[in-house]
């Protein structure tokens, strides 16, 4: 399964590569209430449920996760960690036997402690070392990822 939440397309673009290179599942981690297009809007918003240590609410809860042994998580990077609804999509999964295996996409920010404290959010699973990539990431990149995970 590769689980995503992307709020401009950047991370939905490496999460369909994923998915399509693996023949795997996808599956869109939806905010119930959307950010904002406007940039500064969202900004703002995102900012406030950082401050606030939100959890947003997310569209659909229903995923059933015992028929998948691999679960790709991916995600923006917001202020140095993954965007708040994946936490919220993490809180509310239970990961054991699980790998999981986390992606960010970010123009700037590395993927930093992000996967750890997800690993740490869920406390299950086994979590393995992320990747980040570019808002500009190439098909070949993800192929050449996969291809060091032995996928």
């Amino acid at each position: 399964l590769v689980a995503y939440f992307s709020r401009t397309g950047n991370t939905e673009t490496v999460a369909g590569l994923i998915a399509e290179q693996l023949g795997a599942d996808l599956y869109a981690i939806t905010p119930a209430e959307a950010y904002p297009e406007d940039y500064q809007r969202a900004l703002e918003i995102a900012q406030q449920q950082q401050d606030d240590d939100a959890r947003p609410e997310l569209a659909d809860t229903d995923l059933d996760l015992s028929a998948y042994d691999t679960v790709f998580i991916g995600y923006p990077i917001w202020w140095g960690i993954a965007a708040w609804p994946v936490d919220t999509f993490v809180e509310a999964n239970d990961f054991t036997g699980k790998t999981v295996i986390p992606f960010c996409t970010s123009a700037s920010s590395e993927l930093g402690e992000s996967g750890t404290l997800l690993a740490e959010l869920a406390g299950t699973g086994d979590w393995q070392e992320g990747m980040r990539f570019r808002s500009s990431v190439i098909e070949a990149d993800v192929q050449a990822w996969l291809d060091e995970l032995g996928m």
